[in-house]
């Protein structure tokens, strides 16, 4: 058996940290499932040879106690240029823990931040350690949120409308038989050139789905997302053979690994599939869902964290667009300098600043720090 080559002491990781920031919202918002009026940011911090990567996710603050133990553990001393090893270390850490949900969620922040730093300390870019696909992503603006009055979903859709971005969406299903008449509204807001993507958030029945998806198709709707539930593969599948052909249906923003990709594209359930690389395990688990979905002929589609997705989809030629979500690019902004730019409806990524181009904005962001458990008992 060959001996592993030595770490050079430049590549070994010193140090793992993690922090939970939470943001409250511009006004309150809510789909067709859930409200909310905060979203918490996870911050992890890798160290080794002298620079820093940084990576994120959107989770509860939970995810930052299991980078704390047991992800750590997996990543101090490690070789920070094996990624895809220190990737299986950290999944096999939480085989007992439970991996779906909260567990890949830590993992992506972490396995961003892995990303970041082998590119730093490479002296190059994220992007170009992968190797670009493309230089630009389209992106739509995503908001519309049912929360939302008439007057301000109107107002967000044409904003973004007018910027020059092609396609925008909007939330649908907390009151379903207003929905014909919003979406009508968003549709005279935009105008007849620009798509209108819809999004349920699993909140109709399959009757329900398949009544208004004819009701969306006379307003040039193009676009339903999870119109039922994204767990029931037979009736997404139900919904891709009998809505109107001009209407995508897509799903898979819930995906936390390549089983669940592969569930629901053997079902043939969805003519897009999405990847959230802040949920499925990073970048390392967005690259492996992408890969599976080109084998299955389906194209992809990145859901949130536009500044991130900026950056694998950048490297990868089967993505459709990735989701410019108003939440998201608002914290964002807010976090960090040097994001992609966003011109002409599309993200373009700076390949010549280091790793993921990021610097947080620290001094801004100190007040949405959330105390840790260790840090409360220490005040109290």
């Amino acid at each position: 058996m060959t001996a592993a080559p030595p770490i050079a002491a430049g590549r070994r990781i010193a140090s793992v940290e993690a922090t939970a920031y939470c943001i409250p919202t511009d006004a309150p918002e809510a789909d067709g499932t859930i409200a909310w009026d905060a979203t918490t940011l996870v911050l992890a911090q890798v160290s080794a040879g002298g620079q820093c990567g940084l990576g994120y996710t959107y989770a509860h603050a939970a995810a930052a106690a299991l980078i704390a133990d047991p992800l750590r553990g997996c990543l101090l001393g490690a070789d920070a240029d094996d990624i895809p090893a220190l990737w299986g270390a950290m999944n096999r850490a939480l085989r007992n823990i439970g991996r779906p949900g909260i567990g890949l969620m830590a993992i992506a922040a972490v396995d961003h931040a892995l990303w970041d730093l082998k590119a730093r300390l490479h002296e190059t870019s994220v992007l170009r350690l992968l190797g670009a696909a493309r230089d630009a992503v389209p992106v739509y603006g995503s908001g519309g949120f049912t929360s939302y009055t008439t007057e301000r979903l109107q107002q967000q859709l044409a904003g973004w409308a007018n910027d020059g971005i092609a396609r925008v969406k909007m939330k649908v299903g907390s009151q379903p038989q207003d929905d014909p008449a919003r979406v009508h509204a968003a549709r005279a807001a935009i105008g007849p050139e620009v798509d209108l993507m819809v999004d349920a958030n699993g909140a109709y029945t399959r009757q329900q789905a398949l009544a208004l998806a004819d009701a969306y198709a006379r307003e040039q709707v193009c676009w339903l997302e999870e119109p039922v539930s994204s767990d029931d593969l037979e009736g997404l599948r139900l919904l891709r053979d009998r809505a109107p052909r001009s209407m995508a249906i897509a799903a898979g923003e819930y995906g936390w690994d390549t089983w669940y990709f592969r569930r629901m594209l053997a079902a043939g359930a969805v003519d897009v599939l999405q990847i959230d690389s802040t949920r499925c395990g990073g970048f390392s688990g967005f690259l492996q869902a992408a890969s599976l979905a080109r084998g299955f002929g389906v194209p992809v589609s990145a859901h949130c964290a536009p500044t991130l997705h900026a950056h694998v989809c950048s490297a990868l030629d089967n993505v459709l667009h990735l989701e410019y979500f108003h939440d998201h690019s608002r914290i964002e902004a807010m976090f960090f300098d040097g994001l992609p730019t966003l011109r002409d409806g599309a993200l373009r990524v700076d390949a010549d600043r280091a790793g993921l181009g990021l610097v947080l904005k620290q001094a801004d962001v100190q007040r949405y720090r959330v105390a840790s458990d260790q840090e409360a008992d220490h005040v109290h």
